[in-house]
Parts: C-alpha cells; sequence; structure tokens
C-alpha cells in the first residue's frame, strides 16, 4: 500500500502494478484482467442484425474487451459514418485512412436494427470524420431523429468526437433530441502530445461545457482511460476539469492495447484504486460514476443515466450541487500524488 496525505486526511491507496512483459514480448495479466469469455445469449441475435443491415458496432472495430458479454445480453454500441478514421490515435484500434462517403441509408437501417432487438437505450458513436465540413453532426442528428421516430420512448447517448471545436456541430448534435451527451477527454493534459496529437485537452472541455450550458437538463458525460502512463495526481486535476466543464457522470477504465500497433500498456491499474478514484468523484459532485478495469464509456450507460435523472428529481440533487459548490470554492486537488 502507498499512502498518500491529503489536507483532509491520510489516504492508503494500493499501488498499480507495472505491465510485466518477458522476453517472448507477450504481456502477464494480472488476476483481476482474467475472465472467462461470456457466449450463448443474444449474440448470434445481434450479429445477424449487425449483418443484415450492415452496420458496424465500436465493440468489434476497437476491440472492446466486453463485446462478447455486451453482444450475448443483447446490446451494443454501434459506430456510424463508417469503420475506417481520418485520426490516427496512439491508443485507439480502428483502422485509420481516408474514409468512404457517408451511407445516407444508416439512420434507417440502424433505427431498423434497434427496433427489431427491442433495445430501449442505445448508445451511438461514430469514427472522427475531419473531412466533412460539419464532422458528420448533420449525420449523427439524422440518426437521432429515425430513432426517436421508428421506436418511440427510446433513450438515445451520443459518444461524439470534437467536431475540430465546431460550435455549430456540437450544436447541431444537443437539439437533435438526445437524452445524453458525450466526449471522451480520453486521457490527462500531459499525455495529449503522444496519445492524442491530432485532439486537444482544452478544446474537449470546451466543447463539453458548451454542451453542458446549452442543454442544461442534457446529462454530459465524459471518460479516462488509466495505465497510459499518467500520475493519480494527473487524474484527479481531469475529474476536476471535467466537473468544471459540466460534466455528471465519468467513467474510468483500464487501458488495454488493442494491437501490436497501439502503444503498450504501461501499468495495470488495481481495483482498490479505480475504487478510490470512484469515491473521490463521487466526493467531488458526480451524479453517476462507474471505474473499474473493464469500464469503458458505453458500460453501464443505461443504469449511469437513469441514476443522473432519479438524482436530479429527489433530494440528492440539493446534495450533489453542494458538494459541486464546495468543490469549486475550495479548488484543491486532492492526494493521489504518484500512484
Amino acid at each position: 500500500m502507498i499512502e498518500r496525505t491529503t489536507s483532509r486526511r491520510t489516504r492508503k491507496i494500493p499501488a498499480p502494478v507495472s505491465a510485466e512483459v518477458p522476453s517472448n514480448g507477450t504481456v502477464r495479466f494480472p488476476s483481476w484482467l482474467k475472465r472467462g469469455i461470456p457466449s450463448g445469449g443474444r449474440k448470434s441475435v445481434v450479429e445477424s442484425r449487425l449483418d443484415r443491415w450492415k452496420l458496424h458496432t465500436v465493440c468489434k472495430e476497437a476491440r472492446c474487451p466486453n463485446r462478447c458479454e455486451c453482444y450475448a445480453s443483447g446490446r451494443a454500441t454501434f459506430l456510424i459514418m463508417g469503420e475506417t478514421c481520418t485520426r490516427n490515435c496512439a491508443f485507439c484500434g480502428i483502422n485509420s485512412d481516408a474514409p468512404a462517403q457517408l451511407d445516407r441509408s444508416e439512420p434507417e437501417h440502424l433505427s431498423r436494427a434497434v427496433k427489431e432487438l427491442g433495445l430501449r437505450y442505445v448508445v451511438i458513436t461514430s469514427v472522427t470524420r475531419d473531412d466533412l465540413p460539419d464532422g458528420g453532426a448533420t449525420h449523427f442528428a439524422a440518426v437521432v431523429h429515425a430513432l426517436k421516430r421508428q421506436v418511440p420512448g427510446i433513450r438515445v447517448e451520443v459518444l461524439v468526437p470534437d467536431f475540430r471545436g465546431n460550435m455549430d456541430s456540437v450544436r447541431t448534435v444537443i437539439e437533435s433530441g438526445i437524452d445524453v451527451f458525450n466526449h471522451n477527454i480520453e486521457t490527462v493534459h500531459r499525455l495529449y502530445p503522444s496519445i492524442r496529437p491530432a485532439a486537444q485537452y482544452r478544446r474537449s472541455l470546451d466543447v463539453l461545457a458548451y454542451a453542458a450550458k446549452l442543454k442544461p437538463d442534457v446529462p454530459v458525460k465524459s471518460g479516462i482511460m488509466v495505465g497510459l502512463g499518467e500520475t493519480g495526481t494527473g487524474v484527479i486535476d481531469a475529474m476536476h476539469d471535467l466537473l468544471n466543464a459540466g460534466c455528471t457522470i465519468l467513467t474510468i477504465g483500464q487501458y488495454l492495447q488493442p494491437s501490436d500497433n497501439q502503444v503498450p500498456v504501461t501499468e495495470f491499474i488495481a481495483p482498490g484504486v479505480f475504487d478510490r478514484y470512484a469515491a473521490r468523484a463521487r466526493e467531488m459532485g458526480f451524479a453517476a460514476v462507474v471505474a473499474g478495469p473493464f469500464v469503458r464509456s458505453s458500460y453501464r450507460a443505461e443504469e449511469l443515466y437513469r441514476k443522473v435523472k432519479n438524482c436530479a428529481e429527489n433530494s440528492q440533487s440539493a446534495d450533489l450541487k453542494e458538494r459541486r459548490r464546495a468543490h469549486g470554492s475550495a479548488n484543491n486537488v486532492s492526494s493521489f500524488e504518484s500512484i
């Protein structure tokens, strides 16, 4: 255990485990990252609908470790605007190249697939399309409109790129009728040049802040990966920045290298550290937090949405506002110097 002292109290934080790479180049995973692969359930149904309507999922394209679990439960995170990204982030398993033209039938096809799968909550994300004048915002809106029309009562969460800071594009998406606006900062400020060279930390925060101000009743969400070489203090700093930008939902998960083409894992973060991050985030005033080794942006998405909405409708709302006010006035970064 590593002991860190704060102005409030001393915290004991489990140490992370460095990524162990033997001579054959194969990374050895710690025990908490070893689990069985779910099968059966509705996996074949999900795959058949994806094939039928020629749809993509970030679960498959980004090599998500939760894909089998989600497919088996009848869920998937849909990836729109193709399977090729115009950027080449060091952590991402999605192909980077010149993308194809937009499929104008995609909004209709996706909404039909969602209806056939009986989904009541859906997460829509996309590749980054810097080749398009609006970054694909109009296409996002078309997908949301088709879903709302074809599946009455559907809740739609979008996970969007930064649109190169084009706030008109952000407005287009926000005003399309979405229920949750998600944009991931992915990592801490210090690592942006090496991990997200085509993105800007401040620009991502500005996108989130604009969304939060434009539609205060739409929850704003973001996510952070750990295990890329960040420090604990860096993660807490990022959490402060997200809270100040108006985020109410936070996800934190372990970075896992999709293939040899991406940056390797620097360290495996112990479950106890994730627990500390989550506890600190709740203390700061985030309405809903999920943190753990296998957590990804869309992990337990509907549950987090329900939690935020329930919180807004009962007495917890006043408590959260008080915690956020306290966070803003104190503005002191906590412990976690170098976990």
